[in-house]
């Protein structure tokens, strides 16, 4: 048996790195483990290890330890999730997770979360795209992007056609411009190597074809929220946690025609084979949307 603070490396790397319980309880937590949970099982792996006197482990025997202290510990959805999630790590190419939807669905906290849960580092929003628009190009030149999506129909300059609904068409016309910013996001991140999770409301199925990115795995879903009570309520929600910077009576007043934006997204959706994801609960959300991503990378 070896020392308690015995140093373990991981020896089937370019250069022995160290074992860190630390690390190994992260990527447990990515599973869905409370950290408390996830800190006990890696402590057991490490534990095991010193008790065995393994100080050299591959990351394949590490892997099938922790995959059977999970079994025995958390149960086997939790060593699937564990298995599945490493696999992702794993792919030949970047991973592009797109996370549309509309205002106020809960897109950023959601993309933030599978962001971490798959130990992606990079993140980006439409919102941020459209904002680096609007630096360079002046109101008169492209007005469309000087108005938040629901309110884009203020900068038509062209008549609306005879029954369509303005909100939706200056919302196509400002989500055209942003896809192009879009388009060029994912093109770096391809030519980087590196995965990233965008969200927005911009991120509209039919606008982006997943399969021209060759160099990528891009996997394309929606947010909804069926109740618009719920969906009002995230409003309240969004003004305390930014004190007031983002207040709720603007989003009041614009809310019939974010919810036109959310109707129109989801059946574009439908349209495109691409899946809407009800948010109720926001671990229970997480928890299916990490769950499609998963399968959706690991089978494209």
């Amino acid at each position: 048996m070896s020392e308690p603070g015995a140093i373990i490396t991981i020896t089937d790397k370019a250069h022995d790195l160290p074992f860190s319980k630390g690390l190994l309880a992260q990527s447990l937590m990515a599973t869905g483990l409370p950290p408390s949970r996830a800190y006990v099982i890696a402590k057991q792996v490490q534990d095991d290890l010193r008790g065995r006197d393994e100080l050299k482990v591959s990351s394949k025997r590490l892997r099938e330890m922790t995959t059977e202290y999970l079994k025995s510990m958390a149960g086997e959805d939790y060593a699937r999730r564990y298995l599945r999630i490493g696999d992702v790590s794993r792919l030949d190419r970047p991973l592009i997770v797109l996370v549309g939807g509309t205002t106020g669905v809960g897109k950023s906290t959601i993309a933030t979360e599978v962001a971490h849960r798959l130990g992606i580092t990079r993140i980006s929003s439409t919102d941020s795209i459209r904002e680096v628009m609007r630096g360079i190009f002046s109101q008169d030149l492209m007005p469309a992007v000087h108005e938040s999506a629901f309110n884009a129909w203020k900068g038509l300059r062209v008549p609306v056609p005879q029954g369509a609904n303005p909100v939706i068409v200056g919302f196509r016309e400002q989500t055209a411009v942003v896809s192009s910013g879009v388009k060029s996001l994912i093109a770096r991140a391809v030519l980087e190597g590196t995965s990233m999770v965008i969200e927005g409301i911009h991120l509209v199925p039919g606008y982006l074809d997943p399969r021209s990115f060759e160099g990528a795995r891009v996997v394309q879903l929606v947010i909804g929220v069926n109740d618009e009570d719920s969906h009002l309520s995230h409003f309240h929600i969004r003004e305390a946690q930014t004190e007031g910077s983002r207040p709720l009576d603007r989003y009041r007043a614009g809310f019939e025609s974010i919810r036109v934006l959310g109707s129109y997204i989801e059946e574009l959706a439908r349209e495109n084979g691409i899946p809407v994801v009800y948010s109720h609960q926001l671990d229970r959300t997480v928890a299916d949307v990490l769950e499609y991503v998963v399968t959706a990378a690991i089978e494209n």
